[in-house]
């Protein structure tokens, strides 16, 4: 923990915490400052001028990042009949219904994220107590809920991610690893961000995009220039 701390300090010390970071910069400081043993995941952390507990200003939606999350997720599926064998052909780790629901009344959570068919909502919606907490549950709007489970499955699988702003108007998300290319990574945190900022809500007045802050696992964060992500 003292050379972790050390290190830390180190290289908050090469950062200037009051500028304001071109993306290439800010991803280039990441990057050399990922030196731990394994690979980091790069997080990213965007503070906006919404209060969640307005229906009309809730934040919230999916987006494919281009080179993915550098994370392999396991995907739970609940369906029957046909669609049973769809969603296994797409990938996905847990595919049932009833007996799929059984084990997770039981605590036996091993997934990352949840499918439904429609037809599997009146099961799905038992489990609202164990799942709504987690995040868990399916959504239409989110294409968690869904007839075309293959297309959703292979979504999740290829790098797909939720997001959702949390009480202090916060959202956070990994969008990669430190292993990425400089390239990558810049790729899916401009993607990320464009697709916060096309989720603004109706309701809300003043600035919308506070701040933006990017980081390694172990690493400092660095702010964003957010008018000047192409440079």
């Amino acid at each position: 923990m003292a050379k972790t701390g050390k290190r830390l300090q180190k290289a908050k010390e090469n950062i200037d915490r009051t500028a304001l970071y071109a993306l290439s910069a800010a991803v280039k400081i990441i990057k050399e400052n990922a030196n731990t043993k394994f690979d980091e995941t790069i997080d990213i952390a965007l503070s906006l001028g919404v209060d969640p507990k307005h229906a009309d200003q809730m934040v919230r939606g999916v987006v494919s990042l281009p080179h993915g999350t550098g994370k392999s997720l396991r995907v739970a599926v609940f369906a029957k009949g046909d669609k049973v064998k769809e969603a296994e052909d797409a990938g996905a780790d847990l595919v049932g219904s009833d007996e799929l629901a059984d084990q997770v009344k039981k605590g036996e959570i091993n997934f990352d994220r949840v499918i439904a068919t429609p037809d599997m909502m009146a099961v799905v919606g038992q489990l609202g107590k164990v799942l709504g907490p987690k995040g868990l549950m399916p959504n239409p709007k989110l294409g968690t809920v869904t007839m075309d489970v293959a297309a959703a499955v292979k979504a999740v699988k290829g790098g797909q991610i939720e997001f959702r702003v949390e009480k202090a108007g916060i959202i956070h998300a990994g969008v990669g690893k430190a292993s990425f290319s400089a390239d990558a990574i810049g790729e899916n945190v401009s993607t990320f961000i464009n697709a916060i900022s096309k989720a603004k809500p109706t309701g809300v007045k003043g600035t919308y995009m506070k701040r933006v802050t990017i980081s390694s696992t172990m690493g400092p964060g660095v702010r964003l220039d957010i008018g000047h992500l192409d440079d």
